[in-house]
C-alpha cells in the first residue's frame, strides 16, 4: 500500500556544487524537496523507493551509485561503480543519509500500461514510500531547452494541480505523444506514481504542493502526497 510520496524535479542544477555561483537560485526548489522528503519520513514506511525516467528501465539495489561527472562535476553518491541513470542520482543524492531499499528507472517512452503495472507492484507489499523524481515541460519559454510551445504552459499547470491535487487518475491518462512533444521528462515516473495509488484516486491520500517554479523555462514543482 502506498502511504505517502514525495515527487521533486530533477536538473543537474539541483546540486550546487554544479550550479556554482547560480546556486541561491535553486534554494527555494531544494528547501521544498527537503519538506517533501520529511513528510516521506513522518509516515514510517516499512520501504522506500525512488522512481525516475531514464533512456531505458533498470532495477537497481539500495546502495546503488550515481555519479554526476558526465555533468562536470566529480560528485559520486551512493556505493560502488555508478550505475544510476541522472533522475535516480539526483534522487540519491537529495536523500541524503536515509536509506532506500531500491531504485526504479522507468523508460521516458513506457507506455502507460506499463508503468501503471510497475507502480502497482511496488505498493503490493507493506507500507510503501515513493520518491518520485519527476520534470515538467521543458518548453515553457523561448529560452526552454526545447524552445516555447504555446500549449506548454498549460499542460504544465494540468500537471501542477493534478500533483497537488493528488489526483493519480489525471496523471494515469496522461498521453505519452503528447507529453512527448512537449518536453515532458517526468510523464514515464508520474504514471508509475499513479499506478501505486490507484488508477482511479489516491487511496486517500491528500496532495500538498511545496513549489512551483520555472527559473530556466522548465517546469520544476515538488508536492508530498500522505
Amino acid at each position: 500500500m502506498l502511504v505517502a510520496a514525495a515527487l521533486c524535479p530533477h536538473p543537474p542544477l539541483m546540486v550546487p556544487e554544479l550550479a556554482g555561483a547560480a546556486a541561491h537560485e535553486l534554494d527555494g526548489l531544494r528547501a521544498a524537496c527537503r519538506d517533501a522528503l520529511a513528510e516521506l519520513d513522518a509516515a514510517a514506511p516499512d520501504r522506500l523507493v525512488v522512481v525516475g525516467g531514464a533512456a531505458s528501465a533498470g532495477s537497481y539495489g539500495g546502495r546503488a551509485a550515481g555519479s554526476l561527472r558526465p555533468w562536470g562535476v566529480d560528485v559520486l553518491v551512493g556505493e560502488g561503480e555508478p550505475v544510476l541513470p541522472l533522475s535516480l542520482t539526483i534522487g540519491r543524492r537529495l536523500l541524503g543519509e536515509r536509506p532506500a531499499d531500491g531504485f526504479e528507472a522507468v523508460a521516458f517512452d513506457a507506455e502507460p500500461a506499463g508503468c501503471l503495472a510497475l507502480g502497482e507492484s511496488l505498493a503490493r507489499e507493506g507500507r510503501v514510500a515513493l520518491l518520485v523524481m519527476a520534470d515538467g515541460s521543458a518548453r515553457l519559454t523561448a529560452k526552454s531547452p526545447g524552445y516555447h510551445h504555446p500549449d506548454a504552459e498549460p499542460y504544465n499547470a494540468m500537471l501542477v494541480r493534478a500533483v497537488a491535487d493528488a489526483d493519480a487518475a489525471a496523471l494515469a491518462g496522461l498521453d505519452p505523444e503528447r507529453a512527448a512533444e512537449l518536453w515532458v521528462a517526468g510523464r514515464a515516473a508520474l504514471q508509475v506514481l499513479a499506478g501505486a495509488a490507484g488508477r482511479g484516486g489516491a487511496g486517500g491520500l491528500k496532495g500538498r504542493l511545496l513549489a512551483d517554479v520555472a527559473p530556466y523555462g522548465v517546469g520544476y514543482f515538488v508536492a508530498a502526497w500522505t
